[in-house]
């Protein structure tokens, strides 16, 4: 189903971080404040601006009453390694660095990440020549505001492109190509023609012009499903 890759785009100025992920893939979040000794790192989560954020990592340990907990651990820079990406990841990290003889002094200014999960969903799960297909692509973020507001300020944008790179418009007769009204949901529809086998259509994200993750769907009659890595 996807072909898939995770960038990184810094912010000037700001200890803000953004990250692009597709669901099924590994990540490394960077901790920008690190010291050389991790026993100082602790790592915070936040999904939603209104709950309170969940310790994943205190001064260097994993915490294991976490969901996630199995699928985490602490890089050698002290980065904040995420196995099996899911759309339930997407959110604000935050690593601060702790000390004194107590730990109990925050040094500096939080380095925060924001973990962005690119997933692709098909209406069918039987692949055949003469039936209707919707591709559903979804950009799950941060609400620091709608989608719409994160879309504006970051510009960040979602398109589908053919197996050839070109962006599919609507325009195009055979595809119906569709937006959320916060334009974080994309859709392409179409029905399939016997010459669809093995046709890729490709789901991107792009950051201030930047593609920065995608994900393929591939077209197999047998409804097989397959996987493919790419880079940047």
């Amino acid at each position: 189903l996807s072909v898939k890759c995770s960038c990184v785009s810094g912010v000037s100025g700001v200890d803000e971080t953004h990250v692009f992920i597709s669901s099924g893939e590994n990540v490394s979040l960077p901790c920008n404040n690190a010291l050389p000794d991790c026993n100082s790192t602790t790592w915070l989560y936040n999904r939603f601006r209104d709950t309170a954020a969940v310790e994943l990592i205190g001064l260097g340990i994993k915490k294991k009453d976490t969901e996630s907990h199995e699928r985490l651990s602490l890089g050698s820079d002290c980065s904040l390694n995420i196995n099996n990406i899911s759309t339930e990841d997407y959110g604000s990290y935050i690593c601060q660095q702790w000390t004194g003889v107590n730990r109990n002094q925050k040094l500096g200014s939080d380095a925060r990440v924001y973990l962005h999960v690119l997933h692709v969903s098909s209406s069918q799960t039987e692949i055949s020549a003469g039936l209707s297909v919707t591709l559903s692509c979804q950009l799950y973020s941060y609400p620091r505001g709608s989608c719409g507001d994160l879309i504006r300020s970051e510009g960040i944008q979602l398109f589908w492109v053919n197996q050839t790179g070109v962006k599919l418009t609507r325009s195009d007769s055979r595809y119906q190509i569709s937006s959320s009204s916060d334009h974080c949901i994309i859709t392409l529809n179409t029905t399939l023609l016997n010459e669809d086998d093995n046709r890729e259509w490709r789901c991107e994200v792009t950051h201030r012009d930047q593609v920065k993750t995608s994900v393929t769907y591939t077209v197999k009659s047998s409804g097989e499903k397959t996987s493919h890595q790419s880079v940047c």
